[in-house]
């Protein structure tokens, strides 16, 4: 098999996360970088990192990297790429761009040019002069930041937070990919009680029962890359194979997701459904003043409103406010909530443990971990 240069793009924040699952994948070379995260594997690598990585946006084969300042240099260098070690002659290849901090930052301009220096390279390759793109697609971005083109083929097609199981959502719903890194940044174990008492549609539930199961997020869904004649289709039905048979089945998880909106609470129910979760989660229309619990040290992870609207704002507070104070009858328990609101720990009453800055969308964050106390050892 081949070794490729891979890209897993990661939302800002979550990197380390990201990186964490590509080496738990037992790949190697792994290097963190601002919004992605390199490494190279083989292409069962790109089968399995599609299918398994919960927190990951994309994952990109980079096909080359070099540094341009006009649009010959493009040219030429985008021409000089091993073109044939990916594209058939067939291969419909979109182009997309995009541009920071560079002196080449006319997106229409780079896609332009970059298909052309393609298209050049592959009349030498196949001996033609037109190319009728009929066949599978071949994705290719172009992405370039303070003048350094990373060139590269997308290999999932559709982002990876769409796991196939959210048919609708509430009406501000959270990345699975975000709601993933939220669970596995929070340590919480399947062994433990969580709860999300304000699950909306219900991304961070239904994300904890995929954990907790171990079922790959890929499983219900299909990747641009299982059309590409450089990866066997023998290749794909072996690793979905391997992921069907490491389900844990028998896993008892204890996973309550409640809302004030019943509408959404049955949307959940819905999804997870969807997801093949529905008998592990316990889904209810349910306040937060509500809130409780017979079980210890258990966790909560949850995304509640942020008040981003003015007159929204006062009314979230007094929510945080009584969370702070549901939240303490707990005592046990450790808390994970993220929100945009710079006030949150001085409405919740109480400083955070640790902080960490996140990004729902285009809305920066904050991740207040809360920890709880470490159950007592069990005795031999």
């Amino acid at each position: 098999m081949a070794k490729f240069n891979l890209i897993a793009t990661a939302a800002f924040g979550i990197e380390a996360v990201v990186a964490r699952e590509i080496k738990e994948l037992g790949y190697e070379n792994v290097v963190v970088e601002n919004g992605r995260v390199t490494f190279t594997g083989n292409e069962e690598a790109i089968c399995r990192s599609n299918l398994w990585l919960r927190c990951a946006d994309r994952l990109y084969l980079k096909v080359g990297e070099f540094t341009a300042t006009t649009f010959e240099e493009l040219f030429q260098q985008v021409k000089a790429l091993s073109w044939e070690n990916y594209l058939p002659i067939d291969a419909n290849f979109p182009v997309n761009a995009k541009s920071v901090k560079s002196k080449l930052f006319s997106l229409s301009d780079i896609q332009a040019i970059s298909k052309k220096a393609v298209v050049e390279s592959m009349k030498e390759t196949y001996m033609q002069d037109w190319f009728e793109e009929t066949g599978s697609k071949y994705p290719i971005m172009v992405s370039i930041l303070k003048d350094k083109v990373t060139v590269s083929i997308d290999t999932s097609g559709v982002g990876l937070h769409k796991r196939g199981y959210r048919e609708v959502g509430s009406e501000a719903p959270l990345k699975e990919t975000l709601a993933a890194a939220m669970i596995k940044i929070s340590r919480w174990r399947p062994d433990r009680a969580l709860i999300d008492p304000f699950c909306g549609s219900g991304t961070i539930p239904i994300e904890a029962a995929l954990i907790g199961r171990n079922i790959a997020p890929g499983l219900n869904r299909g990747f641009i890359s299982e059309e590409w004649d450089m990866i066997p289709k023998e290749l794909w039905k072996k690793v979905k194979k391997e992921a069907y048979e490491a389900i844990d089945h028998d896993i008892e998880l204890n996973i309550s997701g409640y809302d004030i909106d019943g509408r959404v609470t049955n949307i959940a129910m819905n999804n997870a459904i969807e997801a093949g979760v529905d008998d592990c989660i316990h889904f209810q229309r349910r306040s937060v003043n509500e809130l409780s619990s017979k079980k210890k040290y258990g966790y909560i992870v949850c995304n509640p409103p942020y008040g981003e609207r003015l007159s929204e704002k006062k009314e979230v507070e007094n929510l945080y406010k009584e969370m702070g104070r549901v939240f303490t009858n707990l005592d046990t328990w450790s808390y994970y909530v993220i929100t945009s609101h710079e006030e949150f720990q001085q409405c919740f009453c109480k400083k955070a443990d640790k902080n960490r800055k996140l990004y729902n969308g285009r809305i920066k964050c904050y991740y207040y971990q809360y920890f709880g106390p470490r159950p007592p050892r069990r005795r031999e």
